[in-house]
């Protein structure tokens, strides 16, 4: 224990510099005495550490003093190595640097810790992003990061989700911030500070004038307010519930955090039957339907009336889906009419599905014929991309819109009343078949649809360009 402390002091000493006895007693947490003494030992052992007096005096170590790291323990050492982050490093364009930090790391290290530590690096692995996303790009993280590095003002172009929707700001950037796999910046503007998704720049140049960072501003304080009042802000409205107990047990699975912890800690001992009354926090009415209705029949909208409403519209719509024949369950013989109704209706209802479910409209190019064609299907709400499925019902073949959008990706979506082009992404493999999995998740007819099918059923990415 001695040791470790009188590596610290050292350490601290070559670290900042002159520091007092009551100094470094704070920072090792003992008496002073006890730095007194620990000083001695040092410089027993030969550490160039001497006095100075006075109210300016303090220790310091004589100039030009370095220690190696040859005091670390084994923990210590290996700990180093585990909290390497090679792909967020890349990502702000010091891949290189933190490789070449590792090796003279590894250089200064016993040959016993090194082989050690370099063993952490081949049995942990740190996989930032959530499940079932796709890998976000990132283009100008590295001019981002410099210029916080740098203190020096940016103007960037930037897409947001509100109109208008690309605007051109300066900013004073003053830190980013890894999240869940998705990279924030957190910038002054007007002397304030906001955060920016970094995926959503367009365009970034770095200026030649510096700014000074606000006084006191601490990134991580910022960052745990912010996102606190983030998830205060994002769920602004309530639905009041009847649920099962098995559908409140569920919800941690299967809901954002917010919204499972809101229903957990508001919800009523179970009655005879095995249901309870709770509220659950929700972003807006399409929202609320789009997460209540994960839990099927085990839950019953009270309020708001809209909010019910919805469910019982959206109910009555799978009600005709399901309670037909099995042999009934076919596509419509004249798929075209039923289309161009459902789009009629669609557009008539200002852009939205008119059962209140998740519902776009996909312009494609036809293959063979150069002719645009339009299709109405249901969506899958991604982070940031929406995704359709081409399950054609579970048929044998891919539908037509498939064909036509890997033949020419350049898609056209209407959905919840906008307008506007995307290119249509397939991924393959491994990719697409853990975003199929977190389909299935949420919608398990799908899973039905695939069995049914015979063949991999596509999962196509609608990324947005304009």
């Amino acid at each position: 224990m001695r040791a470790s402390r009188l590596l610290s002091l050292l350490l601290l000493l070559q670290s900042r510099g002159r520091m007092t006895a009551p100094e470094l007693a704070a920072e090792l947490e003992v008496s002073v005495r006890t730095i007194y003494r620990d000083v001695e030992s040092l410089g027993a052992a030969g550490v160039p550490v001497y006095a100075d007096r006075g109210p300016t005096g303090g220790y310091q170590l004589l100039d030009g003093y370095r220690t190696r790291l040859t005091g670390l323990t084994t923990d210590e050492a290996e700990t180093l190595f585990l909290a390497g982050m090679p792909g967020p490093a890349a990502e702000l364009g010091l891949g290189a640097a933190l490789a070449a930090a590792e090796l003279k790391l590894r250089a200064a290290l016993p040959p016993e810790l090194g082989e050690r530590a370099g063993r952490i690096r081949e049995r942990f692995h740190l996989d930032a992003p959530g499940w079932f996303r796709l890998a976000e790009p990132v283009p100008h993280l590295a001019a981002l990061s410099a210029a916080v590095w740098q203190a020096r003002l940016v103007t960037a172009r930037y897409r947001r989700w509100k109109t208008p929707r690309e605007v051109t700001r300066t900013l004073a950037p003053l830190g980013v911030v890894l999240k869940a796999g998705r990279w924030y910046l957190v910038a002054a503007r007007d002397g304030e500070p906001f955060t920016y998704r970094v995926g959503s720049f367009l365009d970034v140049e770095v200026l030649d004038q510096g700014f000074e960072r606000p006084d006191g501003f601490d990134l991580a304080t910022f960052w745990q307010e912010w996102t606190a009042q983030f998830e205060e802000k994002v769920y602004r409205d309530e639905a009041v519930v009847r649920m099962t107990a098995d559908a409140l047990a569920r919800m941690p699975h299967i809901f954002p955090p917010a919204m499972s912890r809101g229903a957990a800690a508001a919800a009523t001992e179970p009655d005879e039957t095995g249901w309870l009354r709770t509220v659950v926090p929700i972003e807006s009415v399409r929202h609320g339907l789009v997460e209540l209705l994960k839990l099927g029949a085990d839950v019953e909208v009270l309020a708001p009336a809209e909010l019910r409403a919805v469910f019982a519209r959206t109910a009555r719509e799978l009600s005709t889906l399901y309670d037909k024949e099995e042999e009934t369950m076919s596509l419509p013989d004249d798929m075209g009419a039923h289309n161009a109704q459902v789009i009629e209706r669609f557009r008539a209802n200002g852009g939205r599905s008119p059962t209140g479910g998740p519902m776009l409209l996909l312009t494609t190019t036809g293959a063979r014929t150069g002719q645009t064609r339009t299709t109405p299907m249901m969506f899958i709400p991604g982070d940031e991309h929406l995704m359709v499925i081409a399950s054609n019902a579970g048929a044998t073949k891919n539908p037509d819109w498939f064909h036509n959008l890997v033949a020419d990706p350049a898609v056209t979506v209407e959905v919840d009343g906008e307008t506007y082009r995307a290119t249509a992404v397939v991924p393959r493999g491994a990719e697409r078949d853990k975003l199929f999995a977190g389909v299935v998740a949420k919608y398990p007819f799908f899973g039905d649809h695939q069995a049914k099918a015979g063949r991999t059923i596509p999962v196509v990415v609608l990324v947005r360009t304009g």
